[in-house]
């Protein structure tokens, strides 16, 4: 059998896996996505992956709301659907929400009211922050959207006036928040998931099979890695990935990764979509028996 094809994003989360790579012989072809979790659903409904790391918030609201028609012609879901089979970090993830360097009429959240967000792509999980952050504030209509695929290109775009602002992680934001960098940008505010931050989906085909199940290990071979070894993790972070030295260290006191990746709690997918859907971005009921989600679960 080839090495399953994994999708991740090239961030500073990404380290255990490479740990596990360079260390416990994880066979696997590590696919960059640095556009994010909206571009690993196309493409593991295209068959292009066989498992991913993404966001919480990106993995429930695309299988709960299933593929859009359009892209389903071809489609055959047992083989292109996608499950929930673990958990990689146990924390929040703290979604900076940024602006333009020099636009001086956006200073605060507040100011966002009825502006244009730019996002990596439709169904992202910059995406569905956006929803989830017009249901915090209060206003009932959701922001005008924009899809600019990178985070370069959100950060031109704020720029530029393509679009107002964008949320993108915190630390990965941080260093552009210095004018000097290329499209330097403005921090506005921020914004906690309110739920564990990044989960392991599986294509149905490699659902409960013998590879899943090895790759799983060797991930969590790669957190108990990173977790024994900090210095060397920043030393990865600060020299192969866009981060200081001090912000490795930083976002390194924050994170917390599942100490056994495999399995999903139940109550973290029920509350997670009820959250989703009162923000609009699940259509239909939350959470029901026998749901594609509650189904998508591995427990």
């Amino acid at each position: 059998m080839p090495p399953l094809r994994v999708g991740y994003v090239p961030e500073h989360f990404s380290t255990p896996l490479h740990f596990a790579q360079t260390y416990f012989s994880l066979s696997a072809d590590l696919i960059p996505f640095p556009s994010g979790t909206g571009h690993m659903v196309t493409a593991l409904r295209a068959g292009e992956l066989d498992i991913a790391i993404g966001l919480t918030e990106g993995w429930i609201a695309a299988i709960a709301n299933g593929p859009p028609s359009s892209k389903t012609t071809d489609a055959k879901p047992e083989e292109n659907g996608f499950k929930l089979v673990g958990t990689y970090v146990e924390t929040p993830l703290c979604w900076a929400i940024s602006t333009g360097h020099e636009k001086e009429h956006i200073t605060k959240v507040q100011d966002l009211k009825g502006k244009k967000v730019g996002v990596s792509r439709i169904g992202s999980g910059s995406y569905v922050m956006s929803y989830v952050l017009a249901d915090r504030e209060g206003w009932d209509q959701p922001f005008e959207c924009l899809a600019l695929q990178t985070f370069e290109a959100l950060r031109k775009g704020v720029n530029d006036g393509t679009v107002d602002f964008f949320m993108w992680e915190y630390f990965t934001s941080k260093r552009y928040y210095t004018s000097g960098t290329l499209h330097p940008i403005k921090k506005v505010g921020e914004i906690y998931t309110p739920w564990s931050s990044w989960k392991i989906v599986a294509r149905t085909p490699f659902i409960d099979t013998p590879e899943v199940n090895s790759f799983l290990e060797k991930v969590n071979a790669g957190i108990n890695y990173f977790g024994e070894h900090r210095e060397e993790a920043v030393q990865y972070i600060s020299t192969q990935l866009d981060y200081t030295e001090e912000d490795a260290k930083e976002w390194m006191k924050t994170v917390r990764f599942a100490q056994n990746v495999k399995g999903v709690k139940e109550s973290v997918v029920r509350d997670t979509m009820d959250m989703l859907q009162k923000a609009g971005v699940i259509e239909g009921e939350a959470w029901q028996e026998g749901s594609e989600v509650n189904k998508a679960r591995d427990f």
